[in-house]
């Protein structure tokens, strides 16, 4: 099952979810209904009937409100993704600054899986009051996901067992997990509502002296009765969600990091700790079904309402994978060692801009194939490239990430002009009017670093700032992405590289100061996206050759893999290069379902891949393609870097 495969399956999800919401809500219906039946019929004749319209609808709109206000003020409250669960937790966002070696460690290993997975760096919250080994993702989208890790994961997990725990919550960010859960939350919180009710009525009914009083504790008592009823519901719902997603996490992280001790070695020791993975957070219970491991002690239900598989089992699944090859890799893939080896030219990033003949590969061994199975995806390899990269990256850059004065540095650095003094002149001259004296003194002293760095660390570096730059208000942010393109338009031409750099910072901050939701789905039939599709194409086309044959041929070979293309009237030869164009069709195609995604992708990765050769430059422009429409995709990689 690839990434497009598992966004159509979260959505199937959400369909189950709610079919096992109605029928629970239904149930607390009929029990409300029964209870007033008895309560009325008792009271006034002594006889008992089974069938009265008006308490029925009575009792559907009594219910229908409670539930309804109830996820409706949950699902508002959540609108502020990842970080409101965190906070909800009592987490405290961890300083990219921070002297704790623990904490450093941690923040690195995400880092190396961020730029591994092609995935926006999350913020991580620490849940520092939790002695229990546990962890969780939560968030809309992977541009507003937070991970969090409790105390007890910091000091009890070694770096590889801390790995695998990290591994197993991206993979929920990479395949759509994070967004049904969120949605779970909000609609388990109405059912709860009930049970709440029932908790203030009888209080207030219990304080009373009147005869009255009693009734309202017997409805008090009767609330809090079929609101646990509804709790119970809510656990099943969330046991019959969310443990296969735990298991098919478990795999991905494997599959990962190749290191299935690591992973299983968390589960033992949460398995030996008296403390487990139990969460004491007075919200524990709506929030159970994110964690890595079983954050609620159930009792005599046992495993009945638990969220998650038996320890034991969870461990078993896993070892047995140690001698199975994944699937996925019995093919080259984008970056595997495989690919390196028999596929260099595509896997590796040359920079190579001269003129190339295109040369049709064989469609059984086409490469563009592993672009779409890598989206969503990330191997060892990735792994240890990502590692390599942080690792060669100069010490005052990799300093200059872990703040905001530092990250904005970056940003302005890479954009000041290399090649035209007057350019770079006006440049810092409107960054002195308009920026903190020790911003510009220190975008001066990067730039030089950053101008002789290899291309290729350009936008994962882009994305090590994303943490600190999120590190401001709403207005700030604006206002820095207003700066970057006065810097960019400086010279009046936007430059392949700036474009890229543009996109990937609206894509990350934007997003993330917006309320985030769950992606809309406006555009369903490649019909309505059809000219966008060869928008992308065209552009690809023109990046990836110099010469018109070349262009056209390139053009014309992604065309056909949109389907449908051989009863089309067809262009004639590429359109005119307009990245303006280019940034409308990416937005079109963000709002597409995501099978149409999945076929602009492989046309695009066609287009590209034509000559079984990429240019840094055609690299970048798929990845801004991948990125834009939220598809996240691991780098490239090159033979080169070891």
């Amino acid at each position: 099952m690839n990434f497009f495969e598992h966004q159509d399956r979260a959505k199937q999800n959400t369909l189950y979810l709610l079919v096992l919401f109605a029928i629970a809500l239904i149930g607390m219906v009929l029990l409300i209904y029964l209870a007033l039946m008895f309560a009325v019929s008792g009271s006034s004749t002594g006889t008992l009937y089974l069938w009265d319209p008006s308490l029925l609808l009575i009792s559907a709109v009594g219910v229908g409100l409670f539930v309804g206000i109830g996820s409706v003020s949950k699902l508002a409250a959540l609108r502020g993704g990842g970080k409101v669960v965190a906070g909800g937790l009592g987490g405290h966002l961890l300083s990219r600054n921070t002297q704790d070696p623990n904490e450093q460690q941690l923040l690195n290993i995400v880092d190396e899986m961020a730029i591994a997975s092609g995935t926006p760096v999350p913020a991580v919250y620490l849940l520092a009051d939790e002695p229990g080994i546990n962890a969780f993702a939560a968030g809309f989208t992977p541009n507003d996901a937070v991970i969090g890790v409790t105390r007890g994961t910091l000091e009890q997990l070694s770096r590889e067992e801390l790995q695998g725990v990290i591994a197993h919550e991206f993979s929920h960010i990479l395949n759509g997990d994070m967004t049904l859960n969120l949605r779970l939350i909000g609609v388990l919180q109405g059912i709860l509502l009930i049970y709440l009710t029932g908790r203030v009525v009888a209080r207030a009914g219990g304080r009373g002296r009147s005869r009255g009083d009693g009734k309202i504790v017997a409805v008090g008592l009767a609330l809090i009765l079929i609101g646990s009823l509804g709790l119970l519901c809510g656990r099943l719902i969330k046991s019959a969600v969310s443990r296969q997603r735990e298991f098919l996490a478990d795999a991905s992280a494997v599959q990962f990091t190749r290191n299935p001790s690591g992973i299983a070695g968390a589960l033992r020791k949460i398995g030996g700790l008296s403390e487990g993975s139990l969460i004491e957070a007075p919200n524990a219970e709506e929030i159970s079904h994110l964690f890595f491991g079983e954050a609620l002690r159930f009792g005599f239900f046992g495993q009945g309402f638990a969220t998650h598989p038996p320890l034991q089992q969870r461990i078993q699944r896993i070892e047995g994978k140690r001698s199975t090859r994944p699937k996925s890799a019995a093919r080259p893939t984008v970056g595997t060692s495989a690919g390196i080896a028999t596929n260099e030219a595509v896997m590796g990033l040359q920079g190579d801009t001269t003129t190339r003949s295109p040369q049709k590969p064989e469609p059984s061994t086409h490469p563009a194939a592993d672009v779409v199975e890598a989206v969503g995806t990330a191997t060892p390899q990735h792994l240890a490239y990502a590692h390599t990269l942080l690792s060669k990256l100069p010490e005052p850059i990799r300093l200059a990430t872990r703040e905001r004065t530092g990250a904005l540095s970056i940003v302005y650095g890479f954009l000041l002009d290399k090649e035209k003094r007057e350019v770079r002149d006006r440049q810092i001259a409107h960054l002195k009017e308009n920026e903190l004296p020790e911003v510009v003194e220190q975008t001066i002293k990067l730039a030089p670093l950053l101008h002789r760095l290899d291309l290729r660390f350009r936008l994962p570096l882009i994305d090590l700032t994303i943490p600190a730059l999120r590190e401001t208000s709403a207005q700030q942010c604006s206002r820095f992405l207003q700066q970057v393109q006065v810097l960019v338009q400086m010279d009046q031409r936007v430059t392949l590289g700036e474009y890229a750099l543009q996109v990937v910072l609206y894509r990350r901050l934007s997003t993330y100061f917006s309320k985030p939701a769950p992606p809309k789905t406006e555009f369903t039939t490649l019909d309505q996206v059809w000219d966008d599709c060869l928008v992308l194409l065209s552009a690809l086309a023109q990046v990836g050759h110099s010469d018109k044959d070349g262009q056209d041929y390139a053009f014309r070979s992604g065309i056909y893999r949109l389907p449908g293309a051989g009863s089309r009237e067809l262009p004639k030869g590429v359109m005119p290069m307009n990245l303006a164009a280019v940034g409308n069709s990416l937005k079109r195609l963000g709002k597409t379902a995501p099978k149409l995604k999945q076929i602009a992708i492989d046309a695009c990765a066609h287009t590209v891949l034509l000559d079984n050769n990429v240019t840094i430059q055609e690299a970048e422009l798929l990845r801004v393609v991948v990125i834009a429409l939220d598809c996240p995709i691991p780098p490239f990689l090159d033979a080169s870097l070891k």
